[in-house]
C-alpha cells in the first residue's frame, strides 16, 4: 500500500453504518458461514462494541482493522464465546453458525470452541508439555481419539497443515518452549487445528515475529482457506491487503463504542472505499 496512492475514488455512505455495510453483504458475498446480527458486547457497564452486523463467508480470509481500543479483539472473541469468561463480560443479539444461535441456552459453549478455534496475539505453548503434547492437549481434553495410532496420525497431519512438520518431526519430544517464536505460533495453530475446528480465529498472530516468521504465518494462512475460514484481527494494513479477500473496518464512535465502519472485498476497502472514515484510517490520517 502506498498511503493515498492506493484511494482511486471516494464514495460516500448515504444510509446507516451497519445498514449499509449489511446490504453490502448481501449484495457482494451472500450468505456466510458466521451471521453476525445485531452484536454488541459490555465490559460489566462499558459497552464495548455496538450493534455489528456482518457476514462471514466459508473458506476465506477475513481481516477485521480499526484503531487501538476499537473492541476488535472482542469482536472475534464474542464469536466463540470467549468474551462471556471475561470479568464482567456480556453479549447482546446472535451469532449464527450454520444458521444456528451459538448463543442460545442449549448450545455448549465447549463444543462452540472446538468448532471456531482461537489463535492469540502472543504465542502460547504449554511449556511443561512436549511439542508433541501440545499438539494433542485439545484431542485428549475432548477425547476425539480411541487409540495412540490414531493420536500419533492427527498430530503429524496438523502438524503438516501448519507447515511445522519437517522442522520438528525429530524432536517431538522436546518442550513446545523450546521453538522459536514463529514456531511456536505455528505450533498454537497447530494445536488449534488438531480438534478440527470449521473457523479458525487469529488475534494479531504475528504482531511478535519478525519478518520472516510473519510471511511463513501469511502463508500458512492462504493455505488454510482449502479447509478453513480464517478471520484474522490486525493492526498491518500492509499484511490485511496481502492476505485477506474481505475487510471489516471498525472504529470508534462518539460514545467510546466500536462500530462497523464499512465491509467488504479487500480490494474494494483499500482501493475504492465507500465511507471517509476508512479512507482515512488506511492512509494514516488517524488511528
Amino acid at each position: 500500500m502506498k498511503g493515498e496512492n492506493m484511494i482511486k475514488s471516494i464514495v460516500m455512505a448515504d444510509t446507516p453504518v451497519n445498514r449499509s455495510a449489511k446490504s453490502l453483504l448481501q449484495e457482494e458475498t451472500g450468505k456466510g458461514i458466521l451471521e453476525v446480527e445485531d452484536l454488541s458486547a459490555w465490559y460489566s457497564d462499558f459497552l464495548c462494541i455496538r450493534d455489528i452486523n456482518i457476514s462471514i463467508p466459508a473458506r476465506a480470509i477475513t481481516a477485521v482493522i480499526g484503531p487501538s481500543g476499537c473492541g476488535k479483539s472482542t469482536f472475534i472473541r464474542c464469536l466463540n464465546r470467549l468474551h462471556e469468561v471475561s470479568h464482567g463480560g456480556r453479549v447482546t443479539g446472535r451469532v449464527l453458525l450454520d444458521g444456528k444461535d451459538i448463543y442460545a441456552s442449549d448450545v455448549d459453549p465447549v463444543v462452540i470452541r472446538r468448532r471456531i478455534g482461537m489463535v492469540f496475539q502472543k504465542p502460547s505453548p504449554f511449556p511443561t508439555m512436549s511439542i508433541f503434547d501440545n499438539v494433542a492437549a485439545g484431542l485428549r481434553l475432548t477425547r476425539l481419539w480411541s487409540r495412540r495410532r490414531e493420536l500419533e496420525e492427527v498430530v503429524e497431519k496438523s502438524l503438516r497443515q501448519a507447515a511445522l512438520w519437517e522442522e520438528v518431526k525429530d524432536k517431538l519430544d522436546r518442550s513446545g518452549a523450546s521453538l522459536s517464536g514463529g514456531q511456536q505460533q505455528r505450533l498454537c495453530i497447530a494445536r488449534a487445528l488438531a480438534v478440527q475446528p470449521e473457523i479458525v480465529l487469529m488475534d494479531e498472530p504475528c504482531s511478535a515475529l519478525d519478518p520472516l516468521a510473519t510471511l511463513k504465518i501469511e502463508d500458512l494462512m492462504r493455505n488454510l482457506t482449502e479447509e478453513y475460514t480464517i478471520i484474522i484481527v490486525t493492526h498491518n494494513m500492509q499484511q490485511a491487503a496481502r492476505v485477506s479477500d474481505n475487510t471489516a473496518f471498525i472504529t470508534i464512535d462518539d460514545q467510546g463504542a466500536g462500530v462497523l465502519v464499512e465491509y467488504g472485498p479487500t480490494s474494494q476497502i483499500f482501493a475504492n472505499p465507500k465511507d471517509k472514515r476508512t479512507e482515512d484510517y488506511i492512509t494514516g490520517r488517524f488511528g
